[in-house]
């Protein structure tokens, strides 16, 4: 694709970085048929290939309007397209860059612009979350039923074992999961100790940033990622093998701290570092399986299992199917489920910012998981696992519960 960008963005970082992508991008139209909103909408603009041509205009000094903006905020950043894409153009990044210009040119009104502020407050805020939580589960009774279906069952996190092992390795506790699923890191530590390694948690963490950066607030969210560089760093210099980040829209981001501050002369190198130490729960049990396959109790009865893929995990990480073997290997009984390339319709804040696009996703995804008559449901990010969670009966859980659960302490007899 031909470009010729304006003035304003041309000879910057960023305006080098969108030109590459643009000039890779031969408009081909692959992209549309994997397309979470295309394939809802029936809109080009609504598609990778006529973002794509939005962004370009934009960056080529072309008048940019309301409109604009709302074709870009419809993109639920699962980058399917990226996956799909022969020419590999890094759409995720292009539309990072595209945002940040048009929100600067366009704006939000004030009421949005108090939507997202509030949104960010109280989702970053650990203690006002987690209080608000345990109080919406006391009065669950009155609540309106959308927000109630939101809301899970309380559960129980369960031991997390001492640090008793010489191999060490960190998790991201994160911004809501503590509070609204505390099993999944205690689950993970369980399993990990089992093997022989100790997962510590490390003071003044939080955050991975995400949730701030998809909504354009971009110094905020550098800010909470040098915070966990800050964090981690100590025990990266003892000898901590790696980063666990069990939420995998979290562990994209993560993995993206080397790109996100390679300007950054105070936090570069770190940053890099981090990113590479960064690991999802797969593919640490994968290095570890040999150790692991002893301690499976394959007497547990057979189960039904539904697995969705987050678009993290499948597109971002580009770890698809790996989550799968683990719970073949396990005993389950995967079921069929059709077309699961497409996202949820969770996307983070996506389903508080565009709840008729986010819901009619999840109804599209759950007739899809229920189909097979799965007994439970399992995901491995726990936006899609809330979302999910919000429009069926079936349990839904995180793949390493099921396989903490399945484990034994000592080998099988």
């Amino acid at each position: 694709m031909q470009t010729a960008l304006a003035d304003f963005i041309r000879d910057t970082p960023e305006g080098r970085e969108a030109d590459a992508i643009l000039r890779s991008c031969v408009h081909c139209g692959f992209c549309t048929a994997t397309c979470p909103t295309y394939q809802l909408l029936g809109d080009e603009l609504d598609g990778p290939r006529g973002r794509i041509y939005l962004i370009k205009q934009v960056l080529e000094g072309h008048e940019v309007t309301a409109k604009t903006q709302l074709h870009l905020d419809r993109c639920l950043t699962c980058r399917s397209c990226e996956t799909t894409c022969p020419s590999g153009v890094k759409y995720g990044r292009l539309l990072d860059i595209g945002r940040r210009v048009v929100e600067h040119k366009v704006g939000r009104t004030p009421a949005e612009q108090a939507k997202r502020w509030g949104l960010r407050r109280a989702l970053l805020a650990k203690s006002l979350f987690g209080g608000a939580v345990s109080v919406g589960r006391v009065v669950r009774g009155l609540l309106p039923a959308e927000l109630r279906a939101k809301l899970p069952y309380a559960t129980p996190a369960g031991v997390w074992p001492a640090a008793r092992h010489a191999r060490k390795m960190l998790v991201l506790e994160g911004c809501v999961q503590p509070a609204l699923a505390p099993n999944i890191d205690a689950a993970t530590a369980r399993v990990l100790d089992r093997i022989g390694i100790s997962l510590l948690r490390a003071k003044s963490s939080g955050c991975c940033g995400a949730l701030p950066y998809h909504m354009e607030a971009t110094s905020e969210a550098l800010a909470l990622v040098r915070r966990n560089i800050d964090a981690w760093w100590p025990h990266v210099e003892r000898g901590t093998e790696a980063i666990v980040v069990t939420a995998s829209g979290c562990g994209v981001m993560v993995k993206d701290y080397g790109y996100l501050l390679e300007r950054d002369a105070a936090y570069a190198a770190k940053a890099a570092r981090i990113a590479g130490l960064a690991r999802d729960p797969v593919e640490v049990i994968a290095a570890e399986w040999p150790k692991i396959a002893p301690k499976i109790a394959m007497d547990h009865g057979a189960q039904r299992i539904a697995f969705h893929p987050p678009c993290t995990l499948q597109h971002g990480m580009r770890l698809s199917g790996a989550v799968e073997e683990i719970l073949l290997a396990m005993g389950l009984d995967l079921t069929p489920v059709a077309d699961s390339h497409l996202c949820c319709g969770s996307a983070g804040t996506y389903s508080i910012l565009q709840p008729e696009i986010a819901n009619a996703l999840k109804t599209n995804k759950l007739a899809a998981l229920e189909a097979g008559r799965p007994d439970l449901i399992a995901s491995a990010n726990i936006g899609c696992m809330t979302h999910l969670a919000s429009g069926t009966a079936l349990p839904v859980h995180h793949w390493i519960e099921l396989l903490d659960t399945r484990m034994i302490d000592g080998p099988r007899a």
